[in-house]
């Protein structure tokens, strides 16, 4: 690993000791549970006991031996997960706790140490409207650090988000089927296309980091505001109830697509805001995800 500041060093190891006893200890559970392995593999023949289901019996070895033997299988555990992350410059906002890039930068280091406790490799795409950056999947703690100091420290030469783009990449370079965790503020165009690509090859979950304000905006009277990604500024008046009705309905209405969408493609949409502890958030989803796929 290349020589890093002292600043992010620490970043690195407070992410690395809150995400790694986050997964050990609470989360791993529940993300071994919600998601399976990819078949059953053959681990063993050995003599039957009370209880074996009878179509496992291996009758050339019963045949051989005499008494009757089951072949035993065991869950193909190992999996590989591909975190699909947004650094477009809208994630750079937040006015409580933290920016929604902080959010997403700990969501994703969280499941990446959750996927290698349970021995899964792990990939990485960070996109804006370009894929900026891309991390073939691997296992192991040193992987999953460098993973967790580029979603730091990277900085993407794009603003704006094609999310679109980052899926047809995703496509491309994951051939067998996977885990894709899309993390982003979904403020975005359309990519119905090639998530459904996506969706039909993969376990597909969207992870959508909402700021507060974005839903009750602050009243601030007459206030100049900028796009991140597009750089265009315009006056707003913010104590006015017409204007906070239309900014709630459109972060309400983008919200209930991509949930929609989502679930016309068989895929998984968490809603996370960013005010409130994303842990209990993350492991309510894993634990209803368990029971739904039970």
């Amino acid at each position: 690993m290349a020589e890093i500041s002292s600043t992010l060093f620490k970043k690195i190891r407070r992410i690395q000791i809150q995400t790694t006893h986050l997964a050990e200890d609470i989360l791993a559970g529940a993300y071994r549970s919600a998601f399976k392995g990819r078949g059953m593999e053959f681990e063993e023949v050995r003599e039957y006991q009370a209880g074996d289901d009878p179509r496992t019996i291996d009758w050339n070895v019963t045949a051989r031996m005499n008494r009757p033997y089951v072949k035993s299988f065991r869950e193909e555990r190992e999996m590989t997960v591909m975190l699909i992350v947004d650094l477009s410059a809208s994630t750079r906002f937040g006015t409580k706790q933290a920016l929604k890039r902080d959010i997403i930068t700990e969501i994703a280091a969280v499941i990446a140490f959750s996927a290698i406790k349970n021995n899964d490799k792990v990939g990485l795409i960070l996109f804006t409207d370009v894929v900026e950056k891309y991390f073939p999947p691997k296992k192991g703690t040193r992987h999953v650090l460098r993973v967790i100091r580029e979603l730091l420290a990277f900085k993407p030469k794009d603003r704006k988000t094609n999310m679109g783009a980052a899926l047809a990449f995703l496509g491309e370079v994951q051939k067998l089927s996977g885990i894709c965790f899309l993390i982003s503020d979904f403020i975005c165009s359309d990519y119905s296309h090639e998530a459904a690509l996506i969706a039909n090859k993969h376990d597909l979950v969207s992870i959508a980091v909402v700021d507060p304000s974005e839903v009750h905006f602050p009243d601030m009277n007459i206030t100049a505001f900028e796009d991140l990604e597009t750089g265009e500024k315009k006056l707003i008046d913010t104590s006015s109830s017409e204007v906070k009705e239309y900014l709630h309905r459109e972060i309400s209405e983008r919200l209930t697509a991509q949930k929609k969408l989502m679930n016309q493609l068989g895929a998984d949409f968490l809603a996370i805001h960013s005010e409130i502890p994303y842990l209990p958030q993350l492991k309510k989803f894993f634990i209803l995800r368990q029971r739904r796929f039970r």
